[in-house]
């Protein structure tokens, strides 16, 4: 999934947003509300964890543009100020979440992740392709009933090759639901993500390359995986 992060205290900006790549999420960040809104206007992400009190355009102001586009992005507002007259009008603004300051970072990243499902097309608890599940909340994948370790990206990649249900998927897109800003489009990390995809899930195999478009699973399963 891909998240904005827009806080002008650089520390808690940056660490929040370690912290959520932690958890495998690509994030990008913005000091201020004229950047957030750039970055907001150019990018389609998932959530948006915004700060009210920002420099340049305000938090409830930016809040409002992304209301207004009709983007599916979802927000979280952060504020010093935890008072229910605050959370109501943050709430009014349309924000569909709200997180005072201080906060405990498990209960942002459950947040995040709640949010982060109603911003995309309903999915399976388990993701199914032939024998292999993945599973969104364990953050777990099997083949054959066993576990297969997979680094974050790999992850990420195979997440959105099985939500895709068959269809193709460019690089470009996974590089943008993926990675972040910093990842350059001119790289061969997508490719070289999904060869060692590849050899981890063994045979066999479910990605196949569509030559000049991307790459799609076979016999993908928009379905919830089951006992039987």
């Amino acid at each position: 999934m891909r998240i904005l992060v827009v806080e002008d205290e650089e520390p808690l900006a940056d660490a929040v947003a370690r912290g959520l790549r932690r958890e495998g999420m690509a994030v990008d960040v913005a000091y201020d509300g004229d950047s957030g809104h750039e970055k907001a206007t150019i990018t389609r992400y998932d959530v948006v964890v915004l700060d009210r009190d920002l420099p340049g355009m305000s938090g409830d102001e930016l809040c409002k543009e992304i209301v207004r586009s009709g983007a599916l992005t979802r927000v979280i507002m952060l504020t010093a100020s935890g008072t229910i007259e605050d959370r109501v009008e943050g709430l009014s603004l349309g924000a569909d979440d709200y997180l005072a300051k201080p906060f405990a970072f498990p209960e942002l990243v459950a947040r995040v992740r709640a949010l982060a499902r109603r911003a995309t097309p309903a999915t399976p608890p388990v993701l199914v392709a032939q024998d292999v599940e993945l599973d969104p909340a364990k953050r777990t994948v099997q083949r054959g009933g066993e576990l297969v370790e997979l680094t974050r990206k790999e992850f990420g990649v195979l997440e959105v090759l099985l939500a895709a249900g068959g269809s193709v998927v460019s690089s470009e897109e996974l590089l943008e639901r993926v990675w972040d800003e910093n990842a350059d489009p001119f790289t061969t990390t997508v490719r070289v993500t999904v060869m060692t995809l590849r050899k981890k899930l063994g045979d066999p195999g479910i990605i196949d390359t569509v030559v000049g478009s991307g790459y799609r699973v076979t016999s993908a399963g928009r379905r919830a995986a089951t006992d039987s």
